[in-house]
């Protein structure tokens, strides 16, 4: 598999963590295809995809947020719209492939209803997308209000939209079903995925998201949660997958290690299956 770096799984630890050419040269030492770049960072898109190539990288997608999509208020559904358009021309000067766009529910909005409102948010965003050859995509999000958690929620908006992608997200989708199976389902439109892990959280303890499923979960690295990442691993071997997938980690250790033991972690896997 092509593995790849997400910049948020570094930058979310905040400024005096993140380091661009360490990162960078992480991705290097771990035989990375290239970096997903969520927001730019303060970089223009031209200075990041300089600094990838000096490192022989590519940027592999482009992630934008768009919860706005899901707003009663006009203008802030037009300013997410304005932020979607923008972030083509950055997906263009990145040289991205991919984008995704980041869909999160709302608590106060039905999940169909939230699904709606992105389907007719993003249309547009697809239409300007596809002559530059950029795959627009939304991604299995995680939470009990997310509009997308399932193969059934995403095969839902695809109806809709025909030329709209899936991020395939191990992690989130497994808060609503059987990841490898969800993955079989929609083998066929998925443009680039994450890999993620969590823990379930018990009655008593405090904290986590609460999914689909009613349950609880919490970030763990990968490999030491509750995934099956083998047999997802093989559902997308077996479907002849060839696009990245994105170390994600939400968790409190070093991320550049995290980021190490999870792909070691997942190449471990790879032999074992003779993929």
């Amino acid at each position: 598999m092509r593995y790849s770096m997400m910049s948020y799984t570094i930058a979310r630890h905040g400024p005096k963590v993140f380091d661009l050419d360490r990162m960078l040269r992480l991705a290097v030492e771990l035989k990375m295809a290239g970096v997903d770049f969520v927001t730019l960072h303060g970089f223009s898109a031209a200075e990041l995809k300089k600094r990838c190539e000096g490192y022989g990288l590519a940027v592999v997608c482009y992630t934008i947020p768009a919860g706005g999509l899901t707003s009663d208020r006009r203008e802030e559904v037009e300013r997410a719209k304005e932020t979607l358009m923008r972030g083509v021309e950055d997906a263009a000067a990145l040289g991205a492939p991919v984008i995704m766009v980041v869909t999160p529910g709302r608590d106060d909005v039905p999940r169909d209803e939230a699904r709606r409102r992105y389907i007719e948010g993003i249309a547009r965003c697809i239409e300007v997308a596809k002559p530059m050859n950029i795959r627009v995509t939304v991604e299995n999000f995680p939470g009990k209000s997310s509009p997308f958690v399932t193969a059934e929620d995403f095969l839902a908006a695809a109806v809709q939209l025909p030329d709209l992608g899936l991020t395939f997200d191990s992690g989130n989708t497994a808060g609503g079903e059987d990841p490898a199976d969800s993955f079989r389902r929609v083998a066929g439109r998925v443009a680039h995925a994450h890999f993620k892990d969590w823990v379930v959280l018990t009655a008593r303890q405090a904290g986590g998201r609460e999914m689909l499923n009613g349950l609880r979960y919490e970030p763990a690295l990968i490999g030491e949660g509750i995934l099956n990442h083998k047999a997802v691993l093989g559902a997308m071997g077996q479907s002849g997958y060839c696009g990245c997938i994105n170390i994600e980690y939400e968790g409190p250790k070093d991320p550049y290690e995290a980021t190490r033991a999870a792909v070691n972690y997942l190449r471990a896997l790879e032999v074992e299956l003779g993929v």
